[in-house]
């Protein structure tokens, strides 16, 4: 229950789902620990290096033939830069664009200048938005993702004219995760919201959790990173309404975790 409506104590005692990846998720549980809540942390995805990483390095050496480069996640900047460092510089011909906020942070970070980026949203569709990438005729664009990523970007860029490669510079997995420590929060009651990032993480979610969790997981509120994920989750079965963050940053799931906690009922 909430104890105090101030900032440090405004999740106080409220048992919080973190599905992120473990590398990914310390930030957002530290914020939620110094409100007073409780971070449980249940990672649903797991980032690996690609099997091969010789068709990523052989398109890392092609850098240069190409006139821009997308990144989909941080994870994707990490993965491709780490690689190309010790190989040659960023050629100063391609320009550089990214879907989220993180992405783009993550880059200038590196030293590198980002052209293209999204002012609201980080999606594909909000990226596609962008003035610069809606005549692409002659334009060679690699997409560096995470393998089996969605098609969305790339299509309506190869409709405006772009020839597009797709560089998958990681994969995600389902981790083997023993779910005997949340299925224990839940039999307590102390598991009082789930915070869930992409529609992968939260199909894994449910695989996760068995046929027990997910019946507790269809009555725990949802505060999703998109309205993609909040479909996913009503598709699946779940009896409320998720809450949707305006992005699925640290800092938009904080406050929409916040606002979630402001208003719910207390019994």
């Amino acid at each position: 229950m909430i104890a105090e409506t101030h900032s440090s104590q405004l999740l106080a005692n409220t048992g919080v789902v973190i599905t992120r990846p473990t590398h990914q998720s310390q930030n957002l549980c530290k914020r939620i620990e110094n409100s007073g809540g409780v971070a449980i942390r249940f990672p649903v995805l797991e980032i690996l290096d690609p099997v091969d990483s010789g068709p990523l390095l052989d398109l890392i050496d092609q850098l240069n033939s190409f006139d821009l480069a997308i990144f989909i996640s941080p994870n994707a900047v990490h993965k491709v830069l780490n690689l190309l460092k010790p190989r040659q510089k960023w050629p100063e011909t391609v320009q550089i664009a990214a879907i989220g906020a993180k992405s783009a942070q993550a880059l200038e970070q590196l030293g590198l200048k980002v052209d293209i980026h999204p002012g609201r949203r980080f999606d594909s569709e909000a990226l596609l938005e962008s003035d610069q990438l809606q005549n692409m005729n002659n334009q060679r664009v690699i997409i560096f993702r995470g393998d089996g990523g969605r098609e969305l970007l790339g299509d309506t860029l190869k409709a405006r004219g772009a020839e597009v490669t797709y560089a998958n510079a990681y994969r995600r997995e389902k981790p083997s995760t023993d779910n005997g420590a949340l299925l224990y929060h839940w039999s307590r009651g102390e598991v009082d919201v789930i915070l869930v990032t992409s529609v992968e993480g939260l199909h894994n979610l449910f695989d996760m959790v068995g046929k027990l969790g997910q019946m507790w997981l269809r009555k725990t509120p949802i505060i999703s990173g998109s309205t993609r994920i909040a479909n996913a989750t009503l598709e699946l079965g779940h009896k409320l309404q998720p809450i949707i963050a305006t992005d699925p940053s640290d800092e938009a799931m904080f406050d929409a975790l916040c606002h979630w906690a402001r208003n719910r009922e207390v019994p």
